[in-house]
């Protein structure tokens, strides 16, 4: 269900909002159709507004014009996917370099503290709060190299990451050993240790990238036939 929570803003603003964290949550589901009447209805907002809301989001690669059918949520394929972990890497074998050339005490500690409660939200199998922290902890390295277009570019990346992550929901299958490299991230960031961190940084996404890969080769996987062959007389 589609809803403003922003009474303040432009029409234009509140189909955009509530359209966007619509689909970056997952609430309107990959290759579902966007019914402009409907969302009009539901925002009570007028079409146009809705128009150029979808308009917006389709120059961000999150709406597609199927023809014969209409406005759509994008799809997550293999591409989008690769994509989204092969920025990350990118991005933060530059973000790791400069935060760790500016890290203070300050960010060393709430580098620390992120983890030890990434820890928390583990051991209480609360992969909500674990998400949002990992965002944080990424976001915190992004802010740390103090490269307002690189934070600018990881935010939007992490947003897609979100994305991607709640349509598969795949944390039982990696959540651990993503949180043990956060440990080694951390730490190398106390030892000031540039190669290791460049190391880790690079393994973290890759892991990441090939676990999302082998969930979309089970999706594609034909259904086992659940016949039994006839026995023989």
């Amino acid at each position: 269900m589609l809803a403003s929570t922003q009474p303040h803003q432009t029409k234009r603003a509140i189909a955009y909002d509530a359209l966007r964290s619509s689909i970056m949550r997952c609430e309107l589901r990959p290759g579902q159709r966007l019914i402009i009447d409907d969302i009009s209805r539901q925002l009570g907002i007028s079409q146009i507004p809705v128009r150029e809301a979808l308009q917006q989001l389709q120059s961000e690669r999150l709406v597609v014009n199927v023809p014969h059918i209409g406005a759509t949520v994008s799809s997550i394929s293999p591409a989008d996917v690769a994509e989204v972990f092969a920025l990350m890497e990118g991005l933060e074998s530059v973000a790791v370099e400069q935060a760790a050339a500016n890290a203070s005490p300050q960010f060393l500690d709430t580098l620390d503290r992120m983890v030890g409660e990434m820890d928390v939200a583990l051991t209480g199998e609360d992969g909500e709060r674990w998400a949002m922290l990992n965002s944080e902890f990424h976001r915190l390295i992004a802010t740390g190299a103090r490269m307002p277009l690189l934070l600018d570019m990881t935010q939007r990346t992490l947003d897609q990451w979100d994305r991607v992550r709640r349509f598969f929901n795949i944390f039982s299958q990696r959540v651990g050993h993503a949180q043990s490299q956060h440990h080694q991230i951390a730490a190398a960031f106390r030892a000031h240790d540039i190669e290791a961190l460049r190391r880790l940084s690079s393994d973290h996404n890759r892991d990441a990238l090939n676990a999302y890969v082998h969930e979309l080769r089970v999706l594609a996987e034909p259904e086992s036939s659940t016949t039994s062959p006839a026995a023989n007389d």
